[in-house]
């Protein structure tokens, strides 16, 4: 989506031919390979662990960190080599996304007109509001794993599961002038109401 908005605004003449439909097929597999390699050396690992204790996992789902704490066996290479990618996972994409966005915003800084830049900047920002609540809690929860606060990590793993792709259709429909017009009439009416 980063990329998307950076072609769009900053070489707006070259979109059509850069974004056509093979390529953003290229975009999706590539997303969609590199997270599931990136994941197979940790699977692997996982998969070599001894669980001998209780078999109840204290989450909401299955994730990693709960998972990983049944285990009685030695998971100090698993935790580090899980920290390490998913610390490199962050920093590249992350980095992408901001680095696409310093582009957009200095060229977004160069329109004359102060409307002509809050029309550019209003179809980025729920972007990267969508972006950062993403990878603010991803980072919260597997850059820097707290073991004490098993309820702070369920709330982090249910706001990056859960509440971002929830709101994101909200958030880029918003922007929609007819949902605007009927958000606008509904609060009109129970006003007058």
């Amino acid at each position: 989506m980063s990329y998307d908005r950076y072609i769009a605004i900053c070489n707006p003449l070259h979109y059509a031919s850069i974004m056509n439909l093979h390529f953003c097929k290229e975009l999706i597999v590539c997303s969609w390979a590199s997270g599931f390699i990136s994941m197979l050396s940790t699977l692997a690992m996982i998969s070599q662990l001894k669980f001998c204790g209780p078999k109840f996992i204290d989450h909401f789902f299955c994730d990693f960190a709960p998972l990983v704490n049944l285990s009685c066996s030695d998971t100090f290479v698993v935790k580090t080599e899980t920290f390490v990618m998913c610390s490199l996972m962050i920093i590249f994409s992350f980095g992408f996304v901001i680095g696409t966005y310093v582009c957009i915003i200095n060229t977004i800084l160069k329109v004359h007109s102060s409307t002509g830049r809050y029309k550019t900047f209003s179809t980025c920002i729920s972007h990267l509001a969508s972006v950062c609540t993403y990878y603010g809690t991803l980072t919260a929860l597997y850059g820097f794993p707290v073991q004490n606060l098993s309820s702070f990590n369920k709330v982090l793993s249910l706001i990056y599961t859960v509440v971002t792709p929830l709101f994101n259709p909200i958030i880029y429909s918003l922007r929609n002038h007819e949902i605007n017009a009927r958000i606008r009439n509904i609060a009109m009416a129970k006003a007058n109401f």
